[in-house]
């Protein structure tokens, strides 16, 4: 029987293989040690399952069945349930592991195998309306670096759908706003280009100009977004700037990380951008991943319908 330890070092190596055969994102590394971490306590405790070897399909049943319950802290100070993204998640990082645990033959048999993934979209993802939006993106007055700096954000965030830690992490170098493009380190360390507009290239300028120099110090690092203490954003942190911004234009719905994305996603399918192109600025891999958007235009479709057709 593997001790703790030992199991801890299976985790370990599958994390190393991540960063350094599939160049995994650090979120993509935590996320899984973290599931991986749980399961194994899980195991242990409620199972008495101390032996990578020993867990087969109905403990890995089990433990997503507690998972489904599971409560957690929600934003009201409340709890919740975990959403079936998170499942779907956890899922991911199990089957991952034992794929790897049976292809490196540390194991004989890979439990994980006929677990079957939830719908993922069980929800449609939201987005603000282009009323919403110009709201969202007037200028705040009177200026100040940090305020060029949000409006900057939210400018890029919106024309060109980048996910909340690319933004975090697009670093000077990364832009190329004379030719109206940005070079964006993706999910896996994938390099794709993104086209900016014109509004979104002046918001930066404007910043890079008459903002960010008044945020530098001598340790600030090469990213282009900078908090008041001249350092890079965490993602928490530009997400609390952003929602912040949002309750003091009047916006009253919740925003969420994705939300400006989703929004950049819709709004190019609404004006007849093909899907194809979508899926390469966003970043997909696979087109499946873009296509939840054609849903949430049909439902659009549906509700016009609704509302303005006498016999619908």
């Amino acid at each position: 029987m593997l001790s703790g330890k030992e199991m801890d070092a299976l985790i370990d190596d599958f994390l190393q293989y991540l960063r350094q055969e599939r160049g995994q994102s650090e979120r993509t590394q935590q996320t899984y040690a973290g599931v991986l971490n749980r399961f194994a306590k899980w195991a242990e405790s409620q199972q008495g399952v101390g032996d990578w070897a020993a867990v087969d399909l109905g403990v890995l049943t089990h433990f997503l069945k507690d998972e489904q319950v599971r409560k957690v802290p929600d934003h009201t100070g409340g709890t919740k349930r975990l959403s079936v993204e998170t499942v779907y998640l956890e899922i991911a990082a199990l089957r991952a592991f034992f794929n790897f645990c049976e292809r490196e033959h540390y194991l004989e048999a890979n439990p994980a195998e006929h677990i079957s993934l939830p719908r993922r979209w069980k929800r449609l993802p939201k987005s603000l309306s282009s009323d919403e939006i110009d709201q969202l993106l007037r200028p705040e007055e009177p200026s100040s670096p940090s305020r060029l700096c949000d409006q900057a954000v939210l400018e890029l965030a919106y024309a060109s759908g980048l996910r909340i830690s690319e933004l975090c992490g697009l670093r000077l170098e990364q832009l190329h706003l004379d030719a109206g493009f940005v070079q964006v380190i993706g999910k896996g360390n994938k390099e794709r280009v993104v086209p900016v507009g014109s509004t979104a290239v002046d918001a930066l300028n404007h910043y890079l100009q008459s903002g960010r120099p008044a945020l530098v110090t001598s340790k600030t690092p090469g990213n282009v977004f900078l908090t008041r203490r001249g350092t890079g954003f965490a993602r928490v942190t530009m997400w609390l700037r952003i929602r912040n911004r949002a309750r003091r234009t009047g916006i009253e719905r919740t925003l969420t990380p994705h939300m400006l994305r989703h929004s950049f996603a819709t709004h190019l399918l609404d004006h007849g951008a093909d899907l194809r192109v979508i899926q390469e600025m966003l970043g997909h891999a696979s087109i499946a991943t873009t296509e939840i958007y054609t849903h949430v235009a049909r439902e659009k479709l549906k509700e016009i319908h609704r509302q303005f057709h006498p016999r619908a």
